[in-house]
């Protein structure tokens, strides 16, 4: 058997985004593999429901997304960065019963939020344009070679004025419509003339807003939303919008509050559509909404249920528009659930139990959804629309499974403080474990803060590599977390980092508890929040032997101007840097670096605009300042999801140095600290033939 390493990550695949067929017969999905030290493979599988193995439908050139079959099951569309468009994502349009993609489209923006019109004579799409690209019409048709300039200098009017890993300069987000028929005649050479913006031009659909989760109603009829006011980047407001195609009418129909992120609507006119409280919203649960058009009338079919319809959640019509169908986390699962539309009757749990549901798509018989689970990182699944009988439709890991030995976690519930409730969490022991040994503990804290884990997702191979390194693996949903409902949700307002720390150190004791863990030998790591909770923790306690703070929030402050994101320190702590300069230092693991010992590596990205270096930088510094071993490592290129989708070789390599720096301060490991070994010493990647630093590398190397 062979021990799973981080440099495994190259065999991994993963699937997402299934989609049935309008027959129920076939599941179409995105199959993402790591092609080499920089990119993936990613393309369009479909499978059978009936049994059978999965077919390739598109071919390994570029990045394909979004499978969406057309109404009558005889074309699948699909957005690929394939051919000379480089990395702008294009319509192609594929028969099912055979022949070769024609590209239909040639904008400037890239596609997303692709969807058939229910008589299949259309598709929807949004792209990102400027309104210079508006008035010259290559939002509509541009040559496949054109190439943006690079602002010099980069003037910015807007208080969001990046994301991801990329800077706006202008870009608006829009809607558009495209004609199938006359875009397959002009294929493979599109001039436009089949593709009509939809919003941008006037009143009340004016070109400085981004018109987002655009959707159909009847074939006619497309709904949008846009923020609403005179800053929408400051608002949590959106107004929707229904646009007649016929009449070009367009209606602003009601508002909503909170991060809208989709639409589903009936063609009788029932738009569902996310809504979270305005007041303290990043804390709050998000429900949804149906507006029905006859009547005006508004309803929150999800009201009775204390869960959230948040973060990385979905929802979505089944076929004959009589129930939702959405998910939630739920104490340690990601749960699907049905509703009638109508809040006539309450949710009921239909699939999902023990397992994550990471995304799904509901046809007229069935229900086909991506799930992992602790043997497996991912896999496409089918159920009956009650969740009564379910199967497992590919196996795409399972060579590379066959001879590793994967450990299955073992859940611990433990208590906190008195206001905490019963916690949940799990621990991973190594594949050769012995009880009568003792092992070292890692202890991982997720993100978000209202975030929620569970036995896999996309932890898994990072835990399980961790573990096979030797290492009794442990994380929790402290409170904060979603997945318990509204009120411990919300038990860590205006205080992160210590309600947060009771929580995680109170798991931490149940754990060593058990005679096999070391608790003389435990090290702390998390991203993201759990970035700022690791910073926090060795502010507050030396419990653990190294720290390893990744893509983490460090100044409240420094976040609060730098981030795309600003609203969850008003919605979190209830405040702006303004009002409360001395609370937010308090409240920032900066403010507690002189009480840091604890060796800590801290790891960002480049072009994280989520949580921007700048505060990093700062915890750096300080630790050296204070002369605590530390590291800084920067990874070029790479944005907030380093650790789900960032280049392959980085991915590898973040886990390695996690590994090499908790081993060098370990008693159950034969090896010195990173800091007094080879810069190349314990990692996969280093220097090339000529010498010349690789990415792996790309660090600052010092010594406290």
């Amino acid at each position: 058997m062979n021990e799973i390493e981080a440099v495994d990550y190259h065999d991994i695949a993963s699937v997402g985004e299934p989609r049935l067929s309008p027959d129920d017969e076939r599941v179409a999905f995105v199959a993402q593999r790591p092609e080499d030290e920089e990119s993936y493979a990613t393309t369009i599988h479909v499978v059978p429901i009936g049994g059978g193995e999965p077919t390739q439908f598109t071919v390994s050139d570029g990045v394909d997304s979004q499978p969406r079959w057309s109404p009558d099951g005889e074309y699948l569309a699909f957005a690929s960065t394939r051919g000379e468009e480089g990395d702008r994502e294009q319509v192609w349009i594929l028969p099912t019963d055979g022949g070769e993609a024609r590209r239909v489209t040639s904008v400037v923006g890239g596609v997303t939020d692709l969807e058939w019109s229910p008589d299949g004579s259309r598709l929807l799409f949004t792209q990102r344009v400027t309104a210079a690209d508006r008035e010259a019409e290559r939002d509509r048709s541009v040559y496949p070679d054109y190439e943006r300039d690079e602002p010099d200098p980069r003037v910015i009017d807007r208080m969001i004025y990046r994301a991801d890993t990329a800077y706006l300069d202008g870009r608006r987000s829009h809607v558009y419509v495209l004609e199938v028929e006359p875009a397959l005649s002009n294929s493979p050479e599109p001039d436009g003339d089949a593709v009509t913006r939809l919003t941008g031009d006037d009143e009340p659909v004016d070109g400085d807003r981004d018109y987002v989760a655009p959707t159909w109603g009847d074939e006619e009829t497309v709904y949008y939303a846009a923020k609403t006011g005179d800053e929408p980047d400051d608002s949590l407001e959106y107004e929707l919008f229904e646009h007649d195609l016929e009449t070009e009418a367009v209606e602003a129909i009601t508002t909503t509050t909170g991060w809208l992120e989709s639409i589903d609507a009936t063609a009788d006119g029932r738009i569902a559509f996310e809504y979270t409280p305005e007041e303290r919203a990043s804390m709050r649960q998000t429900e949804i909404r149906v507006h029905d058009r006859e009547d005006g009338t508004e309803t929150t079919p999800t009201a009775p249920l204390d869960r959230t319809v948040g973060y990385r959640c979905t929802f979505q019509w089944g076929p004959d528009g009589d129930a939702l169908y959405f998910t939630t986390p739920d104490e340690g699962s990601r749960v699907v659930w049905s509703v009638p539309g109508d809040a006539s009757g309450e949710p009921t749990a239909v699939y999902g139990d023990g397992v994550t549901v990471e995304s799904f798509d509901v046809g007229r018989n069935a229900i086909a959804y991506v799930q992992s689970e602790w043997d497996h990182p991912g896999d496409v699944f089918v159920t009956t629309r009650g969740g009564r009988e379910t199967t497992r439709l590919t196996r795409i890991n399972d060579e590379y499974l066959a001879d590793r030995p994967v450990r299955q976690p073992e859940e611990i519930r433990f208590e906190s403080d008195e206001d905490a409730g019963r916690l949940q969490g799990w621990f991973l022991t190594p594949p050769d474990f012995d009880p009568d040994e003792t092992y070292p503990l890692v202890v991982e804290i997720h993100g978000g803060p209202h975030a929620h884990w569970t036995t896999t997702g996309t932890m898994w191979h990072e835990f399980q590599t961790l573990a096979a390194r030797g290492y009794v693996v442990f994380w929790c949903n402290p409170r904060g977390s979603t997945g318990y409902g509204e009120d411990r949700a919300t038990a860590i307002e205006r205080d992160w980092g210590a309600v947060t720390l009771t929580d995680v150190l109170a798991g931490v004791d149940a754990v060593c508890e058990r005679d096999f863990v070391d608790a003389d030998n435990a090290f702390v790591t998390g991203g993201s929040f759990g970035g700022f909770m690791t910073a926090w923790t060795v502010g507050h306690t030396d419990r653990f032997r190294a720290a390893v703070s990744q893509r983490g929030v460090y100044d409240l402050t420094g976040f609060y101007g730098s981030t795309d994101a600003f609203k969850l320190v008003e919605g979190d702590f209830g405040t702006t840097p303004w009002e409360e300069p001395e609370f937010l230092w308090e409240q920032s693991p900066v403010a507690a670096v002189p009480e840091v010992d604890t060796p800590t590596l801290v790891m960002h990205s480049d072009r994280d605009y989520r949580t921007p270096a700048n505060t990093a930088e700062l915890f750096y510094l300080g630790l050296r300042k204070h002369r605590v071993d530390t590291r800084l490592v920067r990874y070029p290129r790479e944005g907030h999801e380093l650790s789900r989708s960032g280049e392959p070789a980085h991915v590898v390599d973040r886990i390695e140095r996690i590994a090499r720096w908790f081993d060098g301060y370990s008693d159950h490991h034969e090896a010195p600290p990173a800091l007094e070994r080879d810069p190349e010493a314990g990692l996969s990647a280093g220097s090339d033939e000529s010498g010349e630093k690789g990415a792996a590398d790309d660090d600052t190397d010092t010594t406290a």
